[in-house]
């Protein structure tokens, strides 16, 4: 499994359409670039991180831009992009909740 790790900084009141853009985005790269999701977060320096997965770094490589609305409602919320952190993972212990 491969996963990456991006991180933002959000224009002031823009947050909402990153979420939106983000849920967007990754719902349709999950059912169009077989992607293994992703999760949104804010942290608590005021940035916002996200962490996707996916089968293999070449899956994730030939993914093309499945929404490209939801992608823009990203870009005009984002004031600030840091570099994206590639990981390989060795051991996944991530538990969904029970429900």
């Amino acid at each position: 499994m491969f996963a990456v790790v991006y991180r933002w900084r959000v224009r002031p009141g823009r947050e909402q359409s990153l979420v939106d853009g983000w849920h967007r985005v990754t719902q349709a790269i999950h059912q169009e670039c077989g992607s293994y999701g992703s999760r949104l977060h804010r942290a608590d320096d005021g940035t916002w991180v996200a962490y996707a997965r996916w089968p293999d770094r070449e899956t994730r490589e030939k993914c093309a831009t499945p929404d490209p609305e939801g992608e823009a409602m990203m870009r005009e919320a984002i004031a600030e992009y840091f570099p994206e952190t590639r990981l390989a993972i060795v051991d996944d212990l991530l538990a969904e909740p029970v429900a």
